[in-house]
């Protein structure tokens, strides 16, 4: 049994970057339960990119060697919604598409189409303990591997004056696309 692949895209808006990353699982060592993980890409696209020349970039990706036929793109809906989701799904027919809403909410939920509400918590704190553990690996020789490891220096947990915990970045103007990219991967890959 080969590894098994996940694709992680945040889509953004106007000010946002939309990030894609690809985390590669391999079967666990000796029996163990415990995957080890390798972050194979990270894509940044740049700021203003048309969702129409981003969804035949994930496809093409999604298609070629060794990810074909092996991959499960995770993808946030959160700010684009289904439109987006459907022209993935158009584009990637053989590909499992899991649609994510990102919430500050305290579990997770399914809706009737089977997209599920996630809360940032959760995809924050399953990244950080796969690095934390061990279990993920980056290559600094990845393109866009010290822009993720700058983002997640900058990514923070801020307690509210309602006592409710908020995630990102601790200044404005600064970016959590490849932090939730990857993020969105390693939950997935983890279910």
């Amino acid at each position: 049994m080969g590894p098994d692949y996940f694709i992680g895209l945040d889509l953004g808006q106007a000010s946002d970057f939309t990030a894609l990353a690809v985390v590669e699982r391999r079967p666990g060592e000796n029996g163990s339960e415990e995957a080890p993980y390798s972050l194979r890409h990270l894509q940044r696209f740049p700021l203003g990119t048309a969702y129409t020349a981003i969804v035949p970039a994930v496809a093409r990706l999604a298609n070629k060697a060794p990810l074909a036929g092996r991959v499960t793109l995770v993808v946030d809906q959160t700010g684009v919604g289904r439109p987006m989701v459907d022209m993935l799904r158009g584009a990637l027919i053989q590909v499992p598409i899991i649609p994510v809403t990102i919430t500050a909410g305290q579990r997770l939920t399914i809706t009737a189409d089977g997209s599920h509400r996630v809360p940032k918590r959760a995809l924050v704190f399953c990244l950080q303990r796969l690095l934390n553990t061990g279990r993920l690996k980056v290559a600094r020789t990845l393109p866009e591997a010290e822009t993720l490891l700058q983002e997640m220096r900058n990514f923070r947990v801020r307690i509210t004056p309602a006592v409710h915990e908020t995630f990102g970045t601790w200044r404005d103007g600064e970016h959590d696309d490849l932090v939730l990219a990857a993020a969105l991967a390693c939950w997935q890959a983890e279910r």
